[in-house]
């Protein structure tokens, strides 16, 4: 397929245009590459351990759910030039869909993570610039099954903070770093909050609202998208691969 077909298709499907993003980040084709892709790998992050994997796996197309370019990009030196040297040298084209990845319906980390805890999203919250990133799910199990459903989907031992109800009734989902989301959780009714980490004071928040936290980690909770959208890009008829580089974090 040609990069320029390729990219457009997942412009529009992943609807970048429509959400709304940190200003410092760039949805899109982030590094130009060769004319056409026949191999794709995905990964959470770009950094030099995934462009160097992706590179040795003859990849022709990088696509990540964190990109290059968070805030100012210059000078271009140390780790930065080495990032941008790989990419350039071993001819490897770079996307990158932040948010957009977060709330896509099929294959965005909230909705797909949502279904593989055997929970269907039946409705939205958590506004960023006033779209709606994250999904709720009716549940009706215990936090403990909860917690061992995402302990088996994910593969890591969450940190459980039991604030709320033993029964999870409403449970709100947002991957990453949605920690200080909180508030916007128990706004919408949820009383069980999946998310990867947060600070400190998540902790007192949590229990002062009477809400349990899940915290299942920024990597582990955001592996799902790429996963997924690397799976729907196989259907396109591509060679696609997931590169994995887990931070614990």
């Amino acid at each position: 397929m040609r990069t320029e077909e390729l990219t457009a298709y997942l412009d529009d499907y992943l609807c970048i245009r429509d959400v709304p993003d940190y200003p410092s980040a760039y949805n899109g084709l982030q590094i130009e590459g060769p004319e056409d892709v026949r191999r794709v790998a995905v990964a959470v992050d770009a950094c030099l351990y995934t462009i160097e994997q992706a590179v040795s796996a003859a990849a022709d197309l990088l696509v990540v759910h964190h990109g290059l370019f968070w805030g100012s990009t210059a000078p271009v030196t140390g780790a930065y030039y080495r990032r941008l040297a790989a990419l350039i040298k071993g001819n490897l084209a770079l996307y990158s869909c932040h948010l957009p990845l977060d709330a896509h319906p099929e294959v965005g980390n909230n909705a797909v993570l949502a279904r593989m805890l055997g929970l269907n999203p039946d409705g939205k919250f958590g506004e960023h610039d006033g779209y709606r990133i994250g999904v709720t799910a009716r549940a009706g199990i215990t936090l403990t099954d909860l917690a061992g459903r995402v302990e088996r989907a994910l593969g890591v031992t969450p940190l459980v903070i039991p604030a709320g109800p033993e029964t999870v009734r409403i449970a709100g989902i947002i991957t990453g770093g949605a920690g200080t989301w909180i508030d916007q959780a128990a706004a919408a009714g949820v009383d069980t909050f999946v998310t990867g980490e947060g600070p400190h004071h998540t902790y007192f928040e949590a229990e002062e609202r009477g809400i349990n936290l899940i915290y299942a980690g920024h990597y582990a909770t955001e592996t799902v998208g790429v996963r997924a959208l690397a799976e729907h890009m196989e259907r396109l008829g591509l060679d696609c691969s997931f590169i994995d580089h887990p931070t614990g974090l």
